[in-house]
Parts: structure tokens; C-alpha cells; sequence
């Protein structure tokens, strides 16, 4: 009869080569599941810049997404990025001074805003001619506002050029597009950070860029009086109103509208993740500070990504 026990003391000890295919620690290790995200890219004009650090930092990082949805500059940049057209954006938001803003703002008389944007139209022109948004290797939408009726409208197909412009159309200051018996402008008016958006494509990861969070705070209601008091008065901040001038003071008001949408739409819809970066201090209408702009998206995105990469495994389960 065979003798199917072992004796320990005449056990054997294998040792395994580490040159042996069967080596575990020369397996690498099978990569986790991860769900892409969709990203809601918010409208800020100037502060919009950060969106191109956050998307920089998303590839390093190899985080895939999905489809973007945008309003405002958030529409412009995530474009440009469904475009291939990142670096051109970036290098053009990096070369802009004072003086080359004016150089591409055409001043009009009469028309709905006091900018044409043919000049900017014509910089587009020069890398995103003839793309329309079917041409995107990835679902887009860019959010507009219907001025005739305040519908909140949704730019899925056609022009790419055609629907960035209709959603960065700043009332007051740059002319409305007409599209297709529509009269179009900055979709911020209606949806700032375009969550319910994603949402409505059924993705299940939302990651949300909100460039105004730390502009303002929580809403909150001042009793004031209107009676003229006798005392000291502080001396004037550089926001005070004599200050701003004309466009300053619409930029500003728009800027309230904007937090206080943003806030209110959040509430009711918020994404998976929010990325919030410091931008307070960059005006809405300081382009040429884009660098710092840009710098500060990165920093906020590559801030969240342990975060981002376990909500994206969990999803995934």
C-alpha cells in the first residue's frame, strides 16, 4: 500500500527564482475598475482658465471622461479639450495681456452688447473651423439662455463655434447669437454649473467645477438703515461702486446672480465631487492672469484625486 503521508522532517523547501514567470511579486497587479466621469464645467469669464489646470491634471492622473458639459468659459474650454485643441487654448490664454485683450475686443454701437466678439470669433476660426459638436469623439453640451422666453437651452449638435459663442454671450457685453430663430446668450443666467445636465445622459460619476464658491459665502439678509449717520466713514474699497464703472458694475451684479444660482441649483442637484478652486481674488475680467488661473485649477484637481479615484472604484463595484 502507498504511503500518501509526509514526513515534515523530509519536506523539501522550494524557493522561487526571481527570474520564474511564476513569480507573484513579478505579476502586476490587476487594475481596479473605474468608472469615467462626466464633468459639469462652470461658468467665471477669466477664472474659467482653471478649468484647463483641472483637465491637466485629470490626464496626468489618467482619469477618463466621459462627456463634459459646460457653461460659459467652462463651454469653451471643454470644447477646446473634446477638440484636441487644449495646448492652443492654453498657449492663447497664457500669451494674453491688457493690451492684447483690447486688441481682440471690437467695440459696437448700437447692437445688443458692446462687444461684436468677431475677433475672438476669427482666433476660433483659426483652429475649430467647420468642427461641428457630432464631430467630438465624446458627447458635449453647451448650456445657453433663450433671452425671449429665459429657457434654459441645451447645445448638443451643429457648430462647435457657433455654441461656444452663444454661451459666453455676457449680456451687455458681447453681442447675442442668433441660432435657428433663437436668441441666445450666457447660459450662466440659467444654470451656471451644469450638473442636471450630466445627470440627464445618465452618468453615473459627476464631478462638478464651481469656479465662484469662496466669492461670497452663504446668502444672508442685513437690516439696514437709510437714515444718514453722523460718523467716520471707512475709506472706500477697491469693489466699492465709484470704482467699478459701468461694465464693472454689470460684471458684478452678474457675478451675485451667478452664486446665488449656483448655490440654489447645487442644493437641489449636487454632483459626486466638487472641485472648488481659490479664485476670489482674479476679477471676471482679468483674462491675463491666466497662468495663476490655471495654476490653481491643477492644484484643487490633483487635491481631490485620492478622492476621486475611490469614488470612481466604488462606482465601478
Amino acid at each position: 500500500m502507498l504511503n500518501w503521508s509526509l514526513n515534515r522532517s523530509n519536506a523539501s523547501t522550494v524557493t522561487l527564482d526571481p527570474a520564474d514567470p511564476i513569480n507573484p511579486a513579478l505579476q502586476p497587479e490587476p487594475k481596479k475598475p473605474r468608472t469615467r466621469i462626466a464633468l459639469a464645467l462652470g461658468g467665471g469669464a477669466a477664472r474659467g482658465w482653471a478649468h484647463i489646470g483641472v483637465l491637466r491634471a485629470l490626464d496626468e492622473a489618467g482619469i477618463e471622461v466621459s462627456m463634459i458639459a459646460g457653461t460659459s468659459i467652462g463651454a469653451l474650454v471643454g470644447g477646446c479639450y473634446l477638440a484636441g485643441k487644449l495646448d492652443e487654448l492654453e498657449n492663447f490664454a497664457r500669451s494674453l495681456t491688457m493690451r492684447r485683450i483690447a486688441g481682440l475686443l471690437d467695440f459696437t454701437i448700437g447692437g445688443g452688447g458692446l462687444f461684436g466678439g468677431m475677433r475672438l470669433t476669427k482666433r476660433m476660426q483659426e483652429h475649430l473651423q467647420g468642427l461641428s459638436i457630432e464631430d467630438l469623439d465624446r458627447p458635449f453640451v453647451a448650456v445657453a439662455s433663450e433671452v425671449n422666453t429665459g429657457h434654459e437651452v441645451w447645445i448638443t449638435s451643429g457648430s462647435l463655434i457657433t455654441a461656444l459663442r452663444a454661451s459666453y454671450a455676457l449680456p451687455g457685453i458681447f453681442e447675442p447669437i442668433r441660432c435657428n430663430n433663437r436668441v441666445l446668450i450666457d447660459g450662466a443666467l440659467v444654470n451656471p454649473v451644469p450638473v442636471s445636465v450630466c445627470r440627464s445622459h445618465e452618468e453615473p460619476l459627476v464631478v462638478a467645477v464651481n469656479l465662484h464658491y469662496d466669492l461670497y459665502g452663504r446668502s444672508a439678509v442685513v437690516k439696514h438703515s437709510a437714515s444718514v449717520q453722523a460718523q467716520e466713514e471707512a475709506p472706500p474699497k477697491k469693489s466699492d461702486d465709484h470704482h467699478l464703472g459701468l461694465t464693472g458694475v454689470m460684471v458684478q451684479a452678474f457675478n451675485i446672480i451667478q452664486d446665488r444660482i449656483s448655490r440654489a441649483r447645487l442644493a437641489g442637484d449636487p454632483p459626486d465631487l466638487a472641485l472648488q478652486p481659490r479664485l476670489n481674488d482674479i476679477g471676471l475680467s482679468e483674462f491675463h492672469r491666466a497662468g495663476e488661473a490655471i495654476e490653481r485649477g491643477y492644484e484643487e484637481a490633483r487635491a481631490k484625486l485620492t478622492e476621486l479615484k475611490r469614488l470612481q472604484e466604488t462606482f465601478a463595484r
